[in-house]
């Protein structure tokens, strides 16, 4: 059973069982019984809104599958959380990485849209050791943004 940790009037921490929707999607999204029911429970995390979703979203940036990986970076620009930036820039970085997650970790830091992200882009941009055409991606987004 899941525990969190909580305070109550005095201070004293207590444990209390984690309950809700989201702790159940959080707990299929890292140990579903098969890659498809991970993947809804992915994308129902991202459509959540929920900021408790944040960090396990960015511990599934380094899953074994692929598409969880692509998923989780997905979800995260949705909930446009500053925390994973860090995380989404070393998957944009990876160059082990398939080329789609690449592409949706940059998609999700422009959606984030904080210094962290928008310095991590630029810097990206300009580093002539990167993938060409991710390069050219990235600056289209940084135009992009430039228009908002």
């Amino acid at each position: 059973m899941d525990l969190s940790i909580e305070r109550n009037e005095s201070g004293y921490e207590t444990s209390l069982p984690r309950r809700g929707v989201v702790y159940d999607f959080i707990d299929t999204a890292i140990n579903g019984p098969d890659n498809a029911d991970r993947l809804r429970a992915v994308v129902a995390l991202g459509k959540s809104g929920d900021p408790r979703a944040v960090r396990p979203l960015a511990d599934l940036l380094s899953d074994t599958e692929p598409e969880i990986r692509r998923s989780a970076t997905a979800a995260l620009g949705q909930l446009k959380s500053g925390r994973p930036v860090d995380d989404l820039l070393l998957r944009l970085r990876d160059p082990d990485e398939l080329m789609a997650t690449r592409e949706q970790a940059a998609l999700a830091l422009s959606a984030i849209r904080s210094t962290g992200a928008l310095r991590g882009l630029r810097e990206f941009a300009v580093d002539r050791a990167e993938d060409p055409g991710l390069r050219a991606f990235v600056e289209e987004l940084l135009k992009g943004m430039a228009a908002w």
